[in-house]
């Protein structure tokens, strides 16, 4: 099998049978995006649902936030991973928001790297959520899964994987094979013990046959 042919066919795989994917993070704007996913390093998105409301609430725009302390800010998120740095990145991006993008959250992943505490994977984030452009974030689960079922082989890094995975993943699918391979990831294809059992690729995953 080709590494076209397996792409072709785990792609159809996920169009038939999760043809909804989309991200678990709940969030309103380009603002509360971001924010919900500077969050989300390193930490659940189903924690990081329970932090934002009221966040959100308090500081809806970047103009809000960066009136707040770093202190103000610990004080909502303090359930998450990381608190402190979230709380000086989030602070320090809703003041570079403000002075420098006028309020908005920048629509390219070269910008929105500019902002404090965040790299590629939460600008490629943001810019397939919000904007469907075809920029594909690697998290581990992404890149455990896209090495297990052999969409990627050898790959060493995180981008590495992403060049690999957008080389073979037409443009328009992009937003949405993010979702798939991630949610995958996450519910069936897990580190410690995956549940091939449950698992529709097994025809076509490399790591399977390996068994």
């Amino acid at each position: 099998m080709t590494t076209r042919q397996r792409f072709n066919l785990v792609l159809d795989w996920f169009e038939k049978n999760a043809p909804s994917a989309e991200s678990e993070l709940v969030f309103d704007n380009p603002f509360s995006l971001l924010v919900a996913v500077m969050l989300s390093a390193q930490c659940t998105d189903r924690r990081v649902n329970l932090v934002t409301p009221a966040l959100m609430a308090a500081y809806p725009t970047p103009e809000a936030m960066s009136q707040a302390s770093v202190e103000d800010i610990y004080h909502y998120i303090r359930s998450v991973s990381y608190p402190n740095a979230k709380a000086e990145h989030l602070l320090a991006t809703a003041k570079r928001l403000t002075e420098v993008y006028g309020g908005r959250v920048p629509d390219n992943i070269d910008d929105l790297q500019t902002l404090p505490g965040v790299g590629r994977k939460t600008a490629n984030v943001v810019c397939a959520v919000q904007w469907g452009q075809a920029t594909m974030a690697v998290d581990t689960h992404i890149f455990r899964v896209s090495e297990r079922v052999g969409l990627t082989t050898n790959s060493k890094n995180p981008l590495q994987t992403e060049k690999q995975l957008v080389k073979y993943i037409p443009a328009e699918l992009i937003p949405k094979a993010h979702h798939w391979l991630l949610l995958h990831g996450r519910y069936i294809c897990q580190a410690r013990k995956p549940h091939c059992e449950a698992c529709g690729l097994t025809s076509y995953c490399r790591f399977y046959k390996s068994l």
